[in-house]
């Protein structure tokens, strides 16, 4: 039996409900097949702890995490804490920290889930938004001057190096050639920026060469909003910016019916650290506590992290059983059911103990 050791950092708001909601399943996914056991260690780290500590993580937090095969993170945020230091203060110390350059996002229509689209059913819309995670437009350089004055000015740099962009348009084009369509669409945005994004046209166009059987095409982060909406069926695999993709992918989610369903994985491919898995929908405090917190996005990001850890059977097994539960309506109201997280959780469970073997 393979072993694992996973850190849970719940985090905020609904982040400890999807997240409990999550262990349970993969568990039963573990148990169900019989061949894998992930051993669960948490870390209470978040905006509570920061009120209490003055920091969202230890400042050895990091050095903890590396040993671990991989990270299962809730959200962030909170109604009391600035964002910027939420989110600086531990989502993206750790992306950074342990170089996960590749920020996989999948959407597609789940059955059973109505897209807002018209006319889009299963499989029209099936897509995987790969982000750029470790610089670009969040590389976190620049400053402010002269503050609270008339002439006070902010700066925020993008940067993109040739070696951060050649990697994530290698790791998208190989991922866009193991997908049955072997499609791949670069989003760009070099009209207006004429520096950084010509730089990563040209590296795309590059690095295209080495995937002769791939059919790539690009298009402009403002009318690729365009193309998402009208035109889902013509695409397939997407690559981005961090800050275009960031954008872009919360539009997947919506398209395909719910940011509650929409799941992320911050990738190390080259696995010299942990990679972290984690839904996208945020802290939602408005409906914390209520029990109604979509942990479809939760399970899908878990099915993310099996694949990852070359699980690849139950990472099917878990697939199917949320598709199984959704189609037979058992879902929360964010996407038109009634039924509770702890309903949702216990009809996967269900479904994943009834997997054929």
């Amino acid at each position: 039996m393979k072993k694992f050791q996973i850190a849970s950092i719940p985090a905020d708001g609904i982040g400890p409900e999807v997240i409990s909601a999550g262990i349970e399943v993969l568990d039963a996914v573990c148990a169900r097949s019989g061949g894998a056991e992930l051993n669960f260690t948490h870390f209470d780290w978040g905006s509570d702890y920061y009120k209490a500590h003055g920091e969202m993580m230890p400042q050895d937090g990091l050095d903890t995490l590396k040993d671990f095969d991989a990270i299962y993170f809730g959200a962030v945020g909170a109604e009391d804490v600035p964002d910027h230091i939420t989110l600086w203060g531990l989502r993206l110390p750790i992306c950074q920290g342990f170089d996960q350059y590749a920020n996989v996002r999948p959407t597609k229509i789940i059955p059973g889930i109505d897209s807002p689209l018209r006319n889009a059913g299963v499989g029209d819309l099936d897509w995987v938004i790969v982000r750029e995670n470790s610089e670009g437009e969040y590389s976190g350089h620049g400053g402010r001057a002269h503050k609270g004055m008339p002439e006070e000015v902010g700066t925020e740099v993008a940067i993109f190096t040739r070696v951060g962009v050649t990697r994530i348009m290698r790791y998208a084009f190989q991922l866009a050639q193991s997908r049955p369509r072997k499609l791949l669409t670069v989003v760009t945005k070099s009209n207006a920026q004429r520096h950084g994004m010509v730089m990563w046209d040209e590296i795309a166009e590059e690095v295209s060469a080495e995937f002769p059987d791939v059919t790539w095409d690009k298009m402009l982060v403002d009318a690729m909003t365009v193309r998402m909406t009208l035109q889902p069926e013509t695409l397939d695999t997407i690559v981005a910016t961090n800050l275009h993709a960031d954008i872009l992918s919360d539009l997947a989610g919506a398209l395909a019916g719910s940011l509650g369903v929409a799941s992320t994985a911050n990738i190390d491919p080259e696995r010299r650290f942990p990679s972290m898995f984690e839904p996208i929908h945020g802290s939602a405090f408005d409906i914390t506590g209520k029990g109604i917190a979509n942990p479809v996005a939760t399970f899908w990001t878990g099915a993310q992290m099996l694949e990852h850890l070359d699980l690849a059977e139950e990472a099917q097994i878990l697939t199917s059983a949320v598709e199984q539960v959704c189609a037979d309506g058992i879902m929360t109201p964010d996407v038109g059911g009634n039924a509770t997280t702890a309903e949702v959780t216990a009809a996967v469970i269900n479904a994943i103990r009834g997997a054929n073997r």
